[in-house]
């Protein structure tokens, strides 16, 4: 009998836990348990959230890993017991901490040579500060400081573990450095003016970093486009484009860009390679704003958007409804322009799947241009990408191919994957082939992302 691996994935809004057989990669079983609303968030309920949808599963798997939801601050006193709510990726209110620590750092170009990326407010450093600033009896109690999927990690180990994490989540923190691959202690004493203990990280990307209180192997666990790159098998140059709560553009490379603008931050993977990545606050939740505003479901406004024609009659949306981080415009909001008395609901939604899908489309051509490489594939795939519309338009918008993943939990499939890796041992993780994929092309509409861009440029002062 074929070993079983867990693969959890602990995102902004659920739990999601997949049994997958080892060999193969088929998923046998899958499970979900919702999380709170809100960008501030007790890191308990995450818990409580994998014990219902994991639990089930966990005596039954050989091996298990968290992917979660990267950058998010969780602060730990002492005892280990929760210091404040944690400060997830979405929130935005450290924006000028993140401006003081990259002059405190000598600089944009600076703070990319050391680590990675152009710090932003979704970075953990950032939020460290801010608990500096605003909440000095916290910064004053905290002892340690771990990620999203290391908290959960650490609650499926047992009992005495030592909290462990991987380079891919750390380096999205801002206080590890890609250049030597290691923690820089000093940044974190920098943000918070004061040291923490950090999470231990593994020697190989397929360590076995300890055991559940069953024997089961839990593996180090990465940052959910990290685990997204791994579920989908992605090689060097392929391009996932994820639709979820935020948008997320993400090139598997052997070396990391050094981009001091921040429009492309050089993340590390999970297997020892580097990926660059784009991303954007709004994504879906662009497609539920319109929905909303429209009074539809998601299935009419699309059926709506295809019935306009290609740049919904003058019609163009920037959709920075809860701010932007790429750009970086944390405090900007959306603008819908082109509007006349013939404007049709039809035009409106049309202008905010194609505001959705140029806001990608630029995504990619920044990870282009700062790495250098032509997209290899691009492969859509998250909630949003489900929609008729954004399949049927995204080929249109980016100008090239696309392929459509089928439905599935890859951030849950990644982490089990890199479980199976940890059980196996072997250099590079198991070969699981993914079926179902679906090729869509179509005639390229670059007057849409010409507007698009013009409009992006007329309101850069504006926020």
């Amino acid at each position: 009998m074929a070993p079983l691996v867990l693969g959890i994935d602990s995102s902004t809004q659920a739990t999601k836990a997949l049994l997958v057989d080892a060999d193969t990669g088929e998923v046998l079983e899958e499970r979900r348990a919702a999380h709170p609303d809100g960008t501030e968030v007790d890191p308990r309920s995450w818990l409580a959230a994998v014990d219902e949808a994991a639990g089930p599963l966990l005596e039954r798997a050989d091996a298990v890993a968290v992917g979660g939801q990267q950058h998010g601050m969780v602060l730990l006193d002492e005892r280990g017991e929760v210091v404040r709510d944690a400060l997830l990726w979405n929130d935005t209110r450290s924006a000028p901490q993140a401006a003081a620590l990259i002059e405190e750092m000598g600089g944009p170009e600076a703070s990319v040579a050391e680590i990675g990326s152009l710090m932003v407010a979704s970075f953990t450093a950032s939020k460290l500060r801010w608990v500096r600033d605003e909440e000095p009896q916290n910064a004053q109690r905290a002892a340690s400081v771990l990620l999203p999927h290391d908290y959960v990690s650490l609650h499926l180990a047992e009992q005495g573990t030592t909290a462990f994490t991987d380079r891919g989540d750390a380096s999205g923190t801002a206080y590890y450095s890609t250049a030597s691959e290691g923690w820089k202690p000093e940044l974190v004493e920098l943000a918070l003016g004061k040291g923490l203990e950090l999470p231990r990280l593994p020697g190989t990307p397929q360590e076995v970093m300890a055991r559940t209180a069953g024997g089961a192997a839990i593996a180090a666990g990465t940052g959910d486009n990290m685990g997204a790159a791994l579920g989908l098998s992605q090689g060097e140059g392929d391009v996932s484009v994820s639709i979820g709560t935020s948008g997320v553009c993400a090139m598997v490379s052997p070396t990391k860009p050094d981009d001091a603008t921040g429009t492309v931050t050089g993340f590390a993977d999970a297997t020892g390679r580097f990926l660059p990545m784009t991303t954007t606050i709004n994504a879906a939740r662009i497609l539920e704003a319109g929905r909303t505003l429209l009074g539809v479901s998601h299935e009419e406004m699309a059926q709506l958007a295809l019935a306009s024609v290609p740049g919904a009659h003058g019609v163009t949306l920037l959709p920075y409804f809860d701010g932007e981080r790429t750009p970086n415009r944390p405090d900007a909001r959306a603008t819908l322009t082109g509007m006349s008395t013939s404007t049709t609901r039809e035009d409106v939604a049309r202008a905010y799947i194609e505001g959705l899908l140029c806001s990608l489309a630029d995504g990619i051509a920044a990870l282009e241009e700062r790495t250098g490489t032509a997209a290899a594939r691009i492969t859509l795939i998250g909630g949003g990408a489900r929609s008729e519309a954004v399949q049927q338009l995204a080929p249109a918008i980016f100008g090239r191919e696309v392929i459509l993943a089928p439905p599935a939990e890859y951030v849950a499939l990644g982490a089990a994957r890199q479980a199976a890796w940890a059980l196996a041992g072997t250099e590079e993780p198991p070969a699981w082939e993914l079926t179902g994929s679906k090729t869509v092309g179509g005639d390229g509409t670059p007057e849409v992302l010409e507007a698009y861009r013009a409009l992006k440029e007329r309101t850069e002062s504006w926020s």
